[in-house]
């Protein structure tokens, strides 16, 4: 059986074009007329596919490769097989990304799923909504009253929109996705299954139960943000919550009510933010972070994945572990105690060895 594929196929290309596109070097430039028909790892790559190589850890896939091309930087030619046709270029990994937007532009925004144009006849648009001219609506979804939608956006099978939203022009919201109370810009990417503008976990807690704290934020979404697949926003308490311009969220992120998220952050999966924190501009989590309430997290920041984060971070700070802290600190504290555990795993194999002798 055809291996199975759900996107266009690339043009045939000959080597010449493709360092043209990519602009690297063609080492031989007898090559130029070979043909590559598609994109490819290392290790799956066949003699019409163009792969890269830009990390140590797969020296020894590059050194196998079967691939018909190889972007790489000239420190590492002499690795390449010679049946690979080598395209020189100093950062491999941004030229290969460059050839596969090209080739596969596709893919960069979500197109209808049903190949719907306009509004499917069974959506439920509340007549007060008001959709600008070339807005998709696909089978199932709802839309409430007051609803804003700018042109070019898809709203996807099965979403509802709550009362009073604003969507803007050219943004795609996921199917299943459901959002209220929430202003969302200009190319806002939303991948499926989020739930956005809901009330956040407030509470005043107490012996005879829990009293409800309402939430009468809203979510404030800016131009160019992505969020990814069952990815939740709270809304606000009493401020907005609010995600910055350029800011790109991956899966099954919780985003508690106030936070605020600046600009150009990237925030990767399965990430927990408390409620009232403040991540600065260019701000970079790793997956699984937890953030406690109140933090700030200063512009330029990075926390390694999987860090705890109970205390505020200056701008550019690295920190890591749990609870974090600066990771050369953490990184020197991860020494010394496995140093003690063999120090430790010594003397005791030592005392034993005594006291067997002793027998």
């Amino acid at each position: 059986m055809t291996k199975p594929t759900f996107f266009k196929k690339p043009p045939r290309s000959v080597l010449t074009q493709v360092a043209a596109i990519t602009e690297a070097e063609l080492v031989d430039p007898g090559r130029g007329s070979d043909v590559i028909t598609g994109l490819a790892s290392l290790d799956e790559a066949g003699p019409m596919h163009l792969g890269f190589f830009e990390n140590l850890k797969y020296i020894d896939q590059l050194k196998a490769t079967k691939a018909g091309a190889c972007l790489v930087h000239p420190r590492f030619e002499r690795e390449v097989p010679p049946d690979v046709a080598v395209l020189r270029v100093s950062k491999p990994f941004a030229a290969f990304v460059k050839i596969a937007r090209l080739w596969h532009s596709d893919v960069l925004r979500p197109e209808s799923w049903f190949n719907v144009e306009g509004i499917d006849p069974s959506a439920i648009i509340d007549p007060s909504a008001e959709l600008e001219d070339g807005v998709i609506v696909e089978p199932l979804a709802v839309i409430g009253a007051n609803v804003a939608i700018g042109s070019g956006t898809v709203v996807g099978c099965g979403a509802v929109i709550g009362p009073g939203v604003s969507i803007g022009r050219d943004c795609n919201v996921g199917a299943r996705t459901v959002i209220q109370c929430s202003l969302i810009g200009n190319n806002v990417l939303i991948h499926p299954g989020c739930c956005i503008g809901q009330d956040g976990y407030g509470f005043i807690f107490s012996g005879n139960g829990h009293t409800k704290v309402p939430q009468t934020g809203r979510v404030l979404i800016q131009n160019d943000v992505e969020l990814g697949a069952g990815t939740t926003i709270d809304r606000g308490s009493l401020r907005d919550t609010v995600i910055g311009e350029g800011t790109k969220i991956d899966n099954q992120v919780q985003i508690g009510h106030n936070v605020t998220i600046g600009r150009h952050c990237i925030l990767a999966a399965q990430i927990g933010l408390a409620g009232s924190l403040t991540l600065g501009d260019n701000v970079a989590l790793g997956a699984k972070v937890g953030i406690n309430n109140h933090i700030k997290i200063g512009d330029g920041a990075q926390v390694t994945a999987m860090s705890g984060v109970k205390d505020d971070i200056p701008p550019r700070g690295h920190w890591g572990g749990c609870f974090a802290k600066p990771t050369r600190q953490w990184f020197r504290e991860i020494l010394v105690v496995e140093r003690l555990a063999r120090e430790a795993a010594a003397e005791l194999k030592q005392e034993r060895e005594w006291w067997r002798r002793r027998r």
